[in-house]
């Protein structure tokens, strides 16, 4: 992940917040807003790290057949990057 789980919770403070005085949310549980928002945040910014963990899978199963036809392990990683980007619709 990019952030620290720290940051992310600060930014998730700050996020609700500002989102409380512009009178756009209101809660009597800031507290447990606050940790909700931050394990949303979290979630959405470890979906990089889940993306490419699957794809190291993927690639080491394929990993003999790379070797056979000589195929670059950058090359075939940034390929099916993309393509579960796009399986997943994310936004990286």
């Amino acid at each position: 992940m990019i952030f620290s789980r720290e940051y992310i919770g600060y930014l998730a403070r700050r996020t609700v917040k500002h989102l409380s005085e512009a009178k756009m949310i209101h809660s009597s549980q800031v507290p447990l807003v606050e940790e909700r928002v931050t394990q949303a945040m979290i979630e959405e910014l470890s979906l990089e790290d889940r993306i490419n963990e699957e794809v190291r899978v993927i690639l080491e199963a394929y990993q003999q057949e790379m070797l056979k036809s000589g195929a670059q392990y950058a090359e075939m990683f940034k390929k099916v990057k993309a393509e579960l980007t796009r399986k997943y619709k994310a936004v990286l």
